[in-house]
């Protein structure tokens, strides 16, 4: 028997960070959500309540890069955000 997995994905952004879940079963991913945040801090109730609805089993979180491949100050931030989202829901977080 296989595993099903579904996955919480997040585009950071320090005003707002878009949701998608995906889902191994059916190798898909759909829009979800957009989080309202404040100096990227976003609204947790809000992705607490997506979380119990969804019951992910791992979130991704996609890190913005220049164009050169190199860190941005934004790739700090949403890295920040990863460590946040994997400490404070104890979820398995991949970017």
């Amino acid at each position: 028997m296989t595993a099903h997995l579904t996955a919480l994905a997040f585009d950071y952004g320090t005003k707002k960070i878009g949701v998608a879940v995906g889902q191994s079963i059916t190798q898909t991913a759909s829009p979800l959500a957009v989080v309202p945040a404040r100096d990227g801090i976003p609204d947790w109730d809000i992705i607490e309540k997506l979380i119990k609805e969804w019951q992910p089993g791992a979130f991704i979180v996609g890190m913005p890069f220049n164009m050169d491949g190199s860190e941005s100050a934004m790739t700090v931030r949403a890295q920040k955000f990863l460590q946040r989202l994997s400490g404070r829901f104890n979820i398995p977080c991949y970017s």
